[in-house]
């Protein structure tokens, strides 16, 4: 297979497979655990995707759910073999939010929403670093560079000549005030984004401090579609000690929603890049 073969999607698209052919055995996750003696929680990990998939599983599986096709079964093998390959990300070595990088690798679009901070797709080396640090206190030299080296390989996607993901950010007032690192790297940070909203896969739309309450004041979320109609859309929820992501079609919609009502009262994109250049030059005072 090709080495840029992404083992994140490749779960999933197992996973979604696995789980179509349990569901078309009229089998509960369950009744799968206990004819295999594992735990319920295997299986379900095994079918959103958290979970790397042996060519064993898939085997036991394919057992359970009587496969007699050996195409289907050999093609579900390749699919665990594949998915066993590492992603670009694990050579910085141990990523916490490794899935959600596998995710964004391969999507065909994000809409991010950030109460807090620029999006890290959007962060300068300076910005990043000092926000890494401030976010992280006790974290080691080696950590945050380590950190800092794979957003920066992230931002490959909005750089890519050919497909670049396409992005949309709506962001709070409140990233553009906070004063990250100091001034200078604020107000490059704020430069930098302007420039990067003029390219044309990336949207970027502010939401002032006045437009008062909005269906975002919960916090950070963002919205991953991808090329490959087989594969649902995903809404990531960042935690501090874990992650969360979903993947039901009512939850994906109603943060999509969500979503339209942060667009319609964040300025358009001409006024956010005048209201961004605006605070910018506030810090070059």
């Amino acid at each position: 297979m090709a080495s840029n073969v992404n083992p994140t999607v490749r779960r999933r698209r197992l996973g979604q497979e696995l789980r179509r052919l349990r569901e078309l055995k009229g089998m509960t996750a369950e009744e799968v655990a206990e004819r295999l003696l594992v735990s319920q929680s295997k299986i379900s990990r095994l079918e959103n995707g958290r979970r790397s998939i042996s060519q064993r599983d898939v085997r036991d599986l394919c057992g359970v759910y009587e496969v007699e096709d050996r195409r289907i079964v050999d093609s579900l093998m390749q699919m665990a073999k594949d998915s066993r390959q590492q992603g670009w990300w694990h050579a910085f070595g141990d990523i916490p939010y490794s899935v959600y990088i596998g995710l964004e690798t391969d999507a065909a679009s994000l809409r991010v929403f950030e109460p807090q901070v620029v999006p890290g797709l959007l962060q300068t080396r300076p910005y990043a670093e000092a926000l890494i640090n401030g976010a992280l206190p006790e974290s080691a030299v080696p950590d945050v560079e380590k950190r800092v080296g794979v957003r920066l390989r992230r931002q490959d996607r909005i750089s890519a000549p050919e497909d670049p993901l396409r992005l949309w950010a709506v962001v709070d007032e409140a990233a553009l005030r906070r004063v990250v690192g100091n001034r200078q790297i604020m107000r490059e940070q704020l430069e930098h984004l302007v420039e990067q909203s003029r390219l044309p896969h990336v949207t970027v739309q502010v939401l002032p401090f006045d437009m008062g309450a909005h269906p975002g004041i919960t916090g950070h979320y963002a919205i991953l579609e991808f090329p490959d109609s087989s594969d649902s859309s995903v809404v990531y929820i960042e935690g501090v000690t874990s992650d969360l992501y979903l993947e039901k079609a009512n939850d994906v919609q109603r943060y999509s929603v969500m979503y339209e009502h942060l667009r319609a009262q964040a300025l358009n994109a001409d006024q956010t890049r005048q209201y961004i250049a605006d605070i910018a030059k506030g810090y070059a005072r």
